[in-house]
């Protein structure tokens, strides 16, 4: 028996000891296995998270069936061991492995994490660790597998910049395939070596960053002084990768089902890219334009598609604001004439309140019956003009009336606090605008009688964001954020209203991540090695415990978070173009603060630079249309 056998072995018996062990066998219907002869490329493919998340995560799907739709290369699956399966493993010697094959990561070419959000950078670590790889990406010679990253994340990738090889910045959909044959190439000709690879890797694959690629220097007061490239050939800016064609994007009609409950058990339908609003604080709504769609029928194929391939009872379309897709009216219609008799639920999780309609009330009542959830934002019309969030408290009486006429009782707002350019008098309004909503429910003459009204506010700290108009803003002190939230709370006396409120302390180690450059990742190392992991996880998550491993470093947390950034100072993340320009992120902030609104894409382009990318199919020729 070798040793490979043994480990399996060894791994199967312990999973008779741990709770969920369906997160660890692998097996499942849907899973893709290969002939390892007949494949010239291995991926692990590493959610830095639990199963039950990573299984949810469409990103993950796309790329999986991406990857081994090529016949030389198979993708694989990875995800994050919970506490008793790590210290099962670290007890028995065994390695971090991947689900289809139970083989270790080290037997693999490439080996790449999704950064879906700042919180899971030590798992990253932690899993690099688990495999029994160096650290630090400097460390790891010839023979091991390259690391890449992905993700929302990776647009300042510069926290963990230095655990990677390389970051694939974008839609990775094309770019991964071709970075995958490019390897292929240079080992079947004998030229690969890690360093040749990369070197290749940025000239030939757009979208590729190599941080390693370029000297970083600081000011004397620690800001960034200059990116330069080590090489003449390497681009002194690396720009993101679209997918220009949506209709013609690679789609999984198949995907893999677990044996356990996954956090979304569902169809999620990708009805397009992009946002054609421009929410001042929002990165996704800037780093993922321009505005890409897929047509109706297209997406009605697809759901089709995956419903006889999975037998899933509900579809939820998935988009930054699902109101804002031009042929809503007409997908809904398609999916309506087939989803009924099967007894399919609509989701629609991302409705604007200014987009709500009885119409399409009434078509999603029809197969599915919920609360229903809106994102006001701000508490006040001035404060939500200066987010640029173009909605009224008409707007949302309007929407709740809708939903209150069908007999719906639970209403979920969304808001922010922390804000730019915020008062005392932007957070009462947040008590004052759900008291409203009550209001309106009474007031109602076709509410339903036999139930009170739920309105639940859930305020969130704001974290300045990378590739945001407000990405120089300072974030509030703690003591500052924990005053707000107890100022809102005390405004609040209706019972049928609730209030949530995100941990301050989580956030503001967020935001220094989120802003951080390469000195973090002393940091994060460390912070592994003291045992830190499932960051994001209210239950594991300990400030002062991470405060401790800042100070350890000679790093001042308050720097990244509560500085407010210069307009022309080098930022982390200068080294990327995300296809946005920073004269329209400037011009947007300077806008907020006249307290001046933008019109969405489709009423007028704002110039923001995203067209430049997208060719004669930028924003959407349907957006045109309406």
């Amino acid at each position: 028996m070798d040793q490979l056998q043994a480990d399996r072995i060894k791994y199967e018996s312990i999973l008779k000891s741990v709770s969920k062990p369906g997160r660890y066998s692998g097996g499942e219907f849907g899973q893709i296995i290969k002939n390892k002869d007949d494949v010239k490329a291995r991926w692990a493919f590493c959610f830095p998270d639990t199963y039950e998340i990573g299984m949810s995560n469409l990103g993950v799907r796309i790329l999986y069936g991406a990857l081994n739709n090529e016949p030389d290369i198979w993708c694989e699956r990875v995800y994050a061991p919970w506490d008793d399966m790590e210290a099962q493993m670290r007890q028995n010697g065994i390695k971090l492995c991947a689900l289809e094959s139970s083989d270790p990561l080290t037997a693999f070419d490439i080996i790449g994490f999704t950064l879906q959000y700042e919180m899971s950078y030590t798992n990253v670590v932690n899993m690099i660790d688990l495999a029994g790889l160096p650290h630090f990406a400097k460390d790891r010679d010839d023979s091991m597998p390259i690391i890449i990253g992905g993700g929302p994340c990776a647009y300042n990738a510069e926290p963990v910049a230095d655990f990677f090889d390389c970051f694939s910045i974008g839609e990775g959909e094309e770019m991964l395939v071709e970075f995958t044959k490019l390897y292929i190439s240079m080992k079947e000709d004998g030229t690969y070596t890690k360093q040749a690879f990369l070197r290749r890797a940025v000239k030939e694959v757009p979208g590729t960053y190599v941080p390693s690629f370029y000297d970083v220097k600081y000011n004397e007061d620690g800001t960034i002084k200059a990116y330069t490239p080590v090489y003449d050939d390497v681009p002194k800016k690396v720009t993101k990768r679209i997918i220009s064609d949506m209709d013609k994007a690679y789609f999984p009609d198949k995907v893999v089902l677990p044996y356990i409950e996954a956090v979304h058990d569902r169809i999620m339908l990708e009805v397009f890219r992009g946002c054609i609003r421009g929410c001042r604080f929002c990165q996704a709504g800037m780093i993922y334009r321009p505005v890409r769609e897929k047509s109706a029928d297209v997406l009605n194929e697809q759901a089709r598609c995956l419903f006889e391939n999975t037998g899933y009872e509900e579809i939820s379309l998935t988009s930054l604001s699902i109101s804002d897709y031009t042929e809503l009216e007409s997908l809904t219609d398609k999916l309506l004439q087939w989803t009924d008799e099967n007894m399919v639920s609509l989701s629609l999780p991302s409705l604007r309140i200014d987009s709500f309609s009885k119409r399409l009330m009434e078509k999603v009542a029809s197969v599915r019956s919920s609360s229903l959830t809106f994102a006001p934002e701000a508490g006040t019309q001035r404060l939500r003009d200066v987010i640029n969030k173009n909605v009224t408290e008409d707007d949302l009486m309007r929407a709740v009336n809708v939903a209150f006429d069908a007999g719906k009782n639970i209403v979920k707002l969304y808001f922010m606090q922390g804000l730019p350019t915020e008062t005392e008098q932007d957070l009462e309004g947040i008590a004052q605008l759900a008291q409203s909503v009550v209001k309106a429910y009474f007031a109602n003459p076709n509410r339903n009688r036999k139930q009170k009204p739920t309105v639940t506010i859930s305020v969130s700290c704001f974290i300045p964001k990378p590739f945001t108009p407000f990405q120089w803003e300072p974030q509030d002190t703690i003591e500052v954020l924990e005053q707000k939230q107890k100022l809102i709370g005390s405004k609040i006396t209706d019972r049928c209203v609730r209030y949530t409120h995100h941990d301050a302390r989580v956030s503001r180690i967020e935001a220094v991540l989120a802003r951080g450059d390469r000195r973090l990742c002393q940091a994060l190392e460390l912070a592994q090695k003291k045992g830190f992991s499932f960051d994001a996880w209210d239950e594991r998550f300990d400030y002062d415990k991470w405060i401790a491993v800042l100070e350890e470093c000679g790093i001042d947390p308050a720097f990244y978070a509560n500085r407010r950034f210069g307009e022309d100072e080098v930022l982390p993340w200068d080294v990327i173009d995300c296809g946005v320009s920073k004269e329209f992120f400037l011009r947007e902030k300077h806008k907020a603060y006249g307290e001046d609104t933008t019109p969405s894409c489709r009423e007028k382009c704002s110039g923001c630079g995203a067209n430049k990318l997208g060719g004669e199919r930028s924003c959407c020729p349907r957006m045109h249309k309406a």
